[in-house]
């Protein structure tokens, strides 16, 4: 039974962090456009951290399931003012004060302490004074050892201290739980990019989003989420699926082919009887895997049009039957390995330095025209010697009867 809570915890914990990240990034993407005077910094004051025009607001997140009640005496209430109340002590101006949010999925007991720190609107008035009533009476009835570090906290603020904290703490209570609030930003992401776009927008956010919070978790010196970053990102990110572009992922642009063995594939077979020498050899593995990725997720994730691809090969492999139909006239029958190696290579070179066609006008990234290249190279629909599908056959003959 003990291993089964265990795991529960272990369970809960996680979706508290993602939750988190979460929370976070909808903030960005509800700040964008609002100019770039704003930053979001996780784990950072607390457990997100927010800066704008109008000061510093600071987050505790607690996430928890459906039905729970947030009394007087509720640990998330006393851990979250805890927290606040050690930083508290120390003196300062009341303007540098950051505003404090207790974001929270538990509903607030109705009459408690949190209920009455609710930001006041219709029905729901905001009562401090009785809410420290209820807070300085919860801390003298309870006993609960969860919370003895809180309540050393909270007996080490002055009675004005203590005003003065819970006059910048507001509980956000029965918020929108991991699912909602990604409903939420899947709308907001809907008007940036489409309903249908929505989806495969957020998985790249959050992919660069994941790694940017890494990076400010372990190098504080690389600081949080400026407003003007996170601008530039989404930008970038949302032109990538206008009409006349596609998105190209940050992960697959990284791909290194170095330590990946392709030699037995047709494309490496074809590169190597046109005397391509080793570095370009790896090269072009690179931009083949780059290549078959970013098109396989294209595809799965429903962004091309009917056709599309098959359109686009058709346009490479004219472009290329042009200057190969040439060379082989230009060469005949008789010509020497030699010169025909040399007009092979001439042939790739033009690949990989000029042919740059791109699938749709805004999609401008190389390694998509090359790496399509080495994908119709190896279902040799192209080739680079002017006697490929010759050489090929010989190559490759003894490989299928076996």
């Amino acid at each position: 039974m003990g291993e089964q809570i265990d795991l529960f915890e272990a369970s809960a914990s996680a979706v508290g962090y993602l939750y988190q990240l979460r929370k976070a990034l909808y903030f960005c993407v509800e700040q964008t456009g609002a100019g770039p005077d704003w930053s979001v910094a996780i784990e950072a004051g607390d457990d997100i951290e927010v800066h704008d025009d109008a000061g510093s607001v600071l987050y505790q997140l607690k996430h928890r399931t459906p039905g729970t009640r947030m009394t007087d005496k509720a640990t998330d209430l006393w851990k979250s003012l805890r927290i606040w109340a050690t930083d508290w002590i120390e003196p300062a101006d009341d303007q540098d004060r950051p505003t404090f949010f207790l974001l929270t999925t538990a509903e607030a007991a109705e009459g408690g302490a949190a209920y009455h720190l609710r930001p006041p609107g219709p029905g729901s008035p905001r009562d401090e004074v009785r809410a420290l009533e209820l807070l300085d009476q919860a801390r003298h009835d309870s006993r609960n050892k969860a919370n003895e570090a809180a309540y050393k906290a909270w007996d080490a603020l002055s009675a004005d201290q203590r005003r003065s904290l819970i006059a910048r703490v507001h509980v956000l209570d029965a918020a929108p739980d991991i699912d909602e609030t990604t409903m939420r930003l899947l709308r907001l992401l809907g008007l940036a990019v489409g309903p249908q776009h929505a989806k495969v927008f957020l998985e790249r956010l959050d992919g660069w989003f994941f790694r940017r919070v890494v990076t400010q978790l372990r190098n504080r010196a690389s600081g949080p989420v400026t407003g003007l970053e996170f601008d530039q990102v989404f930008s970038d990110r949302r032109d990538g699926f206008g009409p006349d572009n596609l998105p190209i992922d940050d992960d697959v642009a990284e791909m290194d082919g170095a330590d990946v063995d392709h030699g037995d594939q047709v494309f490496v077979r074809q590169l190597h009887l046109a005397g391509i020498g080793d570095n370009r050899v790896r090269r072009a593995v690179s931009d083949y895997l780059r290549a078959f990725t970013q098109r396989s997720r294209w595809a799965n994730d429903n962004l091309l049009r009917p056709g599309e691809l098959g359109k686009y090969e058709r346009l490479l492999v004219e472009e290329w039957s042009i200057r190969f139909d040439a060379m082989r006239e230009e060469l005949g029958d008789e010509t020497a390995e030699e010169i025909r190696v040399r007009e092979a290579r001439a042939i790739y070179k033009w690949v990989e330095q000029e042919a740059r066609f791109s699938i749709r006008q805004e999609c401008h990234a190389p390694f998509v025209t090359m790496g399509s290249y080495h994908i119709l190279a190896d279902a040799q629909r192209v080739g680079w010697h002017p006697d490929f599908q010759v050489r090929l056959m010989a190559l490759l003959e003894p490989v299928s009867g076996r």
